[in-house]
């Protein structure tokens, strides 16, 4: 049975004429270019450790099947914004597992796409904790409804902008939650 007991938090940018290139010169900037990503769905594995890139990193070899929770986005139109982000909603309880969202969206600065996607894994978390909350309210609110319940003890998000060449080359941006053994 595998289960990742450490995940890292990455992202990166990538601008080039071929579209596959862009995406190739995004892994690369997030630094995961060099293995072969299989995308997971979205469970934040009980006991998993934060840990930084480089440690993440270090543990890996090149060719590597690596797990990950990752949103991409591309554009080749000029000037416009796109975002790609990871959230990250971590119980209290060490022995429940969490959630990983991913959020790709046009138009929206660091902090709303990092925000909402933040929301969004708080919010499947809540569902499964029997946390009350209105999904009508404002982030914030949601956000002190959490605090408030004490079962959610951390969140936080991950998340790469850019904003489209301005010579309608390809931009990509990526954002990755990598989990390792």
């Amino acid at each position: 049975m595998y289960v990742p007991k450490k995940v890292f938090f990455t992202k990166g940018v990538g601008i080039h004429k071929e579209q596959l290139t862009s995406f190739e010169m995004a892994l690369r900037n997030a630094r995961i270019a060099p293995f072969n990503l299989v995308a997971v769905s979205s469970i934040y594995p009980a006991g998993c450790e934060i840990v930084s890139v480089e440690e993440g990193l270090s543990e890996m070899q090149s060719g590597q099947i690596v797990h990950a929770v990752y949103s991409k986005n591309t554009t080749n139109e000029p000037h416009r914004m796109l975002a790609a982000s990871i959230g990250v909603a971590i119980p209290k309880d060490n022995n429940m597992y969490g959630y990983l969202s991913e959020h790709h969206g046009f138009g929206l600065d660091e902090k709303q796409s990092g925000d909402y996607a933040e929301d969004i894994a708080a919010e499947m978390l809540a569902t499964i904790l029997g946390v009350e909350f209105d999904p009508d309210a404002s982030w914030d609110e949601k956000r002190q409804t959490w605090e408030i319940s004490g079962k959610i003890v951390h969140t936080q998000n991950i998340t790469q902008t850019a904003v489209g060449s301005p010579n309608g080359f390809w931009t990509t941006v990526i954002a990755a939650a990598v989990l390792l053994p």
